[in-house]
């Protein structure tokens, strides 16, 4: 019997692309393929490309760069790309690199398989497109092996938002939700490999309207269905839009004891004029307004958030809002960045007053102080009590479990390998600014 050919495939970015990469290696799977972790002895090698952090598409040319001796070497090497860069530059990737053999987007990576066989014939291979079917109605069945304890399960994907600074409606086209009967089928096959913990995914997964019998199902009735599973202990969903918050999905989080007490909401900035040239269509009340009716129905959730610092005209009153905003809020977590333009996004065509790059890292640093500082005061408040915590793998440490709590955070206990993928309390003993320590009850 012939050795199966490896797939090496690298990463970037959100969630969404770590599930979207687990279904490649599955659809090359097929194919005669199993993953390897270096790229050294691959027969295929993808990266899947995120296009949201600054100077995206510059770093992967550099990485394919580093890939020119491997494929000098071994000529019947495949290199693709796939993601959100490969949406935005299309075939401008394989005139910059003529190395690449197949550039895939994000809507049509179920084709891979097909694209790989036109690259096994000497054919370079382009698929682009926003096909009007759904990439998940064309790929095959998971293999039925064990896996790790938590998983992400995308629900939504596409963006009808158009904040004036992101790239995803160019790059993952229009809100698409799955219909209902896919989600549970693959939630209860996720259940049956060993699955305790499913992540929701969707660039707006509370804007989730999938088609079912009797009408279209929101976020939170699926939620509800899927706390049905037996076996299935813990629920999550990321990312959220504040103007797709509604009422039901506001009250599952009181009522539903399966849905985890952590929301990740972004408000990007306190201020409502710069708000408004997001293209938000909130203001910094209604944010705060709603994170009180959140809080009202589960006191005990611990809230994260993005921010973008430097947006073109934040003046120094405009970064003083985001600041009273925080200090209102109060974060468990938060992700900031400073505005870097995006190409094609309105931000970026805009001809705005650039904030200075010294002004916006000076409010970068001052902001990130004051989340860190409240990250910090959630771990410290964490110690003395107890918490669920999910093992997921082997620590550092001789001995040593991780797991995280149903705050998701990371928690680091010396217990028997038997309690991965169990869920045991455990009683917090210290706090570090981005784990916590603790021991079995």
């Amino acid at each position: 019997m012939a050795e199966p050919k490896k797939l090496y495939i690298k990463t970037y970015g959100c969630q969404m692309n770590v599930y979207d990469s687990e279904r490649m290696a599955e659809a090359m799977g097929g194919k005669g393929y199993v993953t390897t972790d270096t790229p050294d002895d691959a027969d295929m090698i993808l990266l899947n490309t995120c296009h949201i952090r600054e100077k995206a598409a510059e770093k992967v040319y550099s990485e394919l760069g580093r890939f020119k001796p491997l494929k000098k070497a071994k000529p019947d090497l495949k290199i693709g790309v796939a993601g959100c860069v490969a949406q935005a530059e299309g075939a401008e990737i394989m005139a910059r690199q003529p190395m690449v053999d197949l550039v895939v987007g994000p809507q049509s990576y179920h084709r891979l398989p097909e694209l790989e066989a036109e690259a096994q014939k000497g054919r370079k291979a382009l698929d682009t497109d926003f096909p009007e079917e759904l990439k998940f109605e064309h790929l095959a069945k998971r293999p039925k092996a064990r896996r790790a304890p938590t998983a992400f399960l995308t629900v939504q994907e596409g963006c009808d938002k158009f904040c004036a600074f992101c790239v995803v409606p160019y790059t993952r086209g229009a809100e698409v939700s799955r219909p209902v009967a896919r989600v549970l089928e693959e939630a209860q096959d996720l259940v049956e490999r060993g699955v305790r913990e499913i992540t929701l995914l969707g660039q707006n997964v509370n804007a989730y309207h999938g088609e079912a019998e009797g009408g279209a199902w929101g976020l939170a009735r699926l939620i509800r269905k899927l706390a049905e599973i037996d076996g299935l202990d813990r629920i999550r969903f990321t990312t959220s839009h504040p103007n797709d918050m509604e009422d039901d999905l506001i009250a599952a989080h009181g009522d539903c004891a399966k849905l985890m007490p952590y929301l990740h909401l972004p408000v990007q900035s306190g201020s409502d004029r710069i708000l408004k040239a997001m293209n938000r269509k909130h203001t910094a009340q209604q944010y705060v307004d709603l994170i009180a009716r959140i809080r009202a129905a589960r006191p005990d959730l611990q809230l994260s958030g993005d921010f973008i610092v430097g947006f073109p005209g934040e003046t120094d009153e405009d970064f003083e809002d985001t600041m009273r905003l925080v200090e209102t809020v109060r974060y468990g977590q938060a992700y900031s960045f400073k505005y870097s333009p995006r190409p094609g996004t309105p931000a970026a065509e805009k001809d705005a007053k650039m904030v200075a790059p010294e002004v916006a890292s000076e409010r970068l640093t001052r902001l990130q102080e004051l989340l860190n500082r409240q990250q910090f005061e959630h771990q410290q408040a964490m110690v003395g009590r107890r918490a669920s915590v999910l093992f997921e793998k082997a620590g550092r440490l001789e001995g040593q479990l991780v797991g995280k709590s149903e705050y998701l955070q990371a928690v680091h206990v010396v217990a028997p390998d038997s309690l991965i993928g169990q869920i045991a309390e455990v009683e917090i003993t210290e706090a570090g600014p981005n784990s916590l320590g603790g021991r079995l009850v």
